[in-house]
């Protein structure tokens, strides 16, 4: 089976589509772990999330993609950060090429049960030192730290 690749170069994202994506930081109760899913296409870890679709607004696509992803019906509750690489390029397995920007958001567990979905492998919640160890997917180790410095004012990366 083919994978979601991650590429790094000068500029190498001006040869995607530009695409909007979200990302949830849902924390523990105690606010020290972080729920991660294990993507079922290349293997690495994640927050959930996932592409925004035309006519719906940026966390109503956060909350759906939460919920297809681990079946958590979750509330965005803060913009973290809105992420942007100039040197990222996506490739999906069908070969389409995609120049992400993403907004990540920090999130609430508002009903559901967490599950496993068609796009996830396994899931958890792990600390910062944990989470160091792990191989992730793209920029979101940042996107972590950013939420853990709980921050009001968003980044802008």
């Amino acid at each position: 089976m083919a994978q979601t690749q991650v590429l790094y170069g000068d500029r190498l994202g001006k040869e995607g589509k530009v695409r909007i994506g979200c990302s949830a930081t849902i924390f523990n109760a105690a606010h020290q772990k972080v729920l991660l899913t294990r993507r079922a296409d290349n293997g690495l870890w994640c927050l959930p999330g996932g592409a925004l679709e035309a006519g719906e607004s940026a966390a109503e696509a956060c909350e759906r993609e939460v919920l297809e992803e681990t079946g958590l019906s979750v509330r965005a509750t803060r913009l973290i950060g809105v992420y942007s690489d100039p040197h990222q390029l996506i490739v999906y397995p069908d070969g389409h090429k995609a120049f992400i920007i993403a907004l990540s958001f920090e999130a609430e567990i508002i009903g559901g049960e967490l599950g496993l979905s068609d796009e996830t492998t396994e899931y958890g919640y792990f600390t910062r030192e944990q989470i160091k160890g792990m191989e992730l997917l793209g920029h979101h180790g940042e996107r972590i730290e950013d939420a853990f410095a709980g921050q009001s004012a968003a980044f802008i990366k």
